[in-house]
């Protein structure tokens, strides 16, 4: 008996669609990776930059889901300046390997369109993604001295980037180098916190920038509250005196001014400890701050002066004076005064970690607006680095300080790969990322007090000849091909 619903001998068309051809199983699987980040650095650092901020624009630049998207890119920028190499090249072959483990095909070679991407990504984009890890690492004051307030160590440091005209024309290189000899030099005035090296904001001038006007435009990262801890460029009765009226303590370094003795103190509150008084000073033309600034400071500053007799072996300086607002010895001795000075130190460390750790010593775009996205990519990625070594401690004893930020990079680099496999659940990836937790709380830095490293280079660097004009006077004969040279 024919139990099938259909009459024999007659065929009714079938009312589902048509089998799809590979190509376009192809192009379906294209689509839905273009929806998704060919990095999983967003797994790790997720918290910390939320999603909002890499969705795509409602038009314009960015707008389109594409193979290189707001999100897509950024990731992308962002792994490349993570890597040892940091070149461009580096982040399209990773986009290659992460593609061909989804499939068959795999994009271009060419940067073209990753260096057109990354041109599109809106510089107030990443502003807001900045000042967003700014806001989550505010926090962390050290509870080990100074009755636990936040300290805020400041420094400023230079960069150089490739010498073309445009670069020139915004950072001009030093009069003393020959035009075609030198690079373009940016400078950048920063704020750290000296708990745990995070990056709380900076300014960026040129040459002729100096570190008291770019720290004014800063005031606003100070809370009432806070120490400011600075070196001997910071020494101003103008900038004491308002972080003062702010609520801000500052410890610095005394200069261009005489020490005062005892007999001229106001009190004796130790040894090498005394209580002083500034007298307001002179406003000339030289003064980097205004008429009504000046009018609205005190007579005089309250101050302490302490000197600090140095008795470590192998530094240069015997003895120093330190300046600071904070006038009760008894709560502030002098000795931890002199203690949390020592730690200023650690800001030339956390320079060291942005500028040779993660290669922004010398940058590589050509253009400013390219150079600033550069410079603030890398302030992000090391605000993360930073993020994630406050998370990777949260539940351990170990001191922030004491993780090594190199090694972080390290651990994170060789995770990386296995983070990014397709083929894991959601399970696996999470114990891959405590897995990552782990190594990274795990290389600590060892405490090593006194110790003592001359400032010597032991390998010699290669005998090149200098360029002290440009190459084209230098190389004056035009370059000649093969062809040329065997058919002349």
């Amino acid at each position: 008996m024919n139990t099938s619903p259909y009459i024999t001998g007659l065929h009714l068309p079938r009312s589902c669609r048509k089998a799809r051809s590979s190509q376009e199983v192809l192009a379906d699987k294209l689509e839905q990776l273009k929806l998704k980040s060919f990095s999983q650095l967003g797994d790790c650092f997720g918290s910390f930059i939320p999603d909002q901020f890499l969705r795509p624009a409602r038009s314009g630049p960015m707008s389109r889901q594409r193979l290189f998207s707001k999100k897509n890119t950024f990731w992308a920028f962002f792994s490349q300046v993570l890597d040892s190499d940091g070149g461009c090249k580096e982040a399209v072959r990773k986009l290659q390997a992460s593609v061909a483990m989804k499939l068959k095909s795999v994009p271009s070679s060419s940067t073209a369109s990753y260096c057109k991407a990354r041109k599109k990504l809106e510089l107030p984009m990443l502003e807001s993604i900045y000042q967003h890890l700014s806001n989550h690492l505010k926090t962390g004051a050290s509870t080990d001295y100074l009755n636990g307030r936040r300290i805020i160590v400041v420094d400023g440091t230079g960069v150089s980037m490739p010498d073309t005209e445009e670069n020139q024309k915004k950072w001009p290189q030093l009069k003393s180098q020959k035009p075609g000899c030198g690079f373009p030099q940016a400078f950048i005035c920063a704020c750290f916190n000296l708990n745990n090296g995070a990056l709380l904001s900076h300014e960026m001038g040129d040459k002729k920038s100096h570190e008291l006007p770019m720290l004014r435009e800063q005031w606003s990262t100070f809370k009432e509250g806070d120490i400011f801890l600075g070196d001997k460029g910071f020494c101003s009765y103008f900038d004491q005196s308002n972080l003062k009226d702010r609520g801000v303590d500052s410890i610095i370094t005394l200069a261009r001014r005489t020490p005062v003795s005892e007999a001229e103190a106001v009190k004796v509150l130790g040894q090498n400890d005394l209580l002083i008084h500034w007298i307001k000073p002179k406003r000339n033309k030289r003064s980097s701050y205004s008429q009504e600034g000046w009018e609205a400071l005190p007579e005089t500053l309250p101050l302490r002066q302490i000197k600090v007799i140095v008795r470590q072996p192998g530094f240069r300086t015997k003895s120093f004076y330190i300046i600071t607002t904070l006038l009760d010895a008894k709560a502030y001795p002098a000795s931890e005064l002199e203690e949390v000075y020592f730690q200023r130190w650690d800001v030339e460390l956390f320079f060291r970690d942005i500028k040779t750790t993660m290669d922004m010593d010398v940058l590589r775009c050509k253009t400013p607006d390219m150079v600033r996205k550069e410079i603030r990519m890398h302030l992000i990625v090391y605000k993360c680095i930073r993020a994630l070594i406050a998370e990777a401690v949260k539940s351990t004893a170990t001191k922030t300080r004491r993780i090594s930020f190199k090694g972080s990079i390290q651990a994170l680099r060789k995770w990386e790969p296995y983070l990014n496999q397709t083929k894991i659940s959601r399970q696996e990836q999470n114990r891959l990322i405590l897995l990552l937790y782990t190594s990274i709380a795990g290389n600590i830095v060892v405490e090593r007090p006194g110790r003592s490293e001359p400032r010597a280079v032991k390998r010699r660097p290669k005998n090149h000849q200098l360029l002290n004009k440009p190459r084209h006077e230098m190389n004056p004969i035009p370059h000649r091909s093969k062809y040329q040279a065997e058919n002349p």
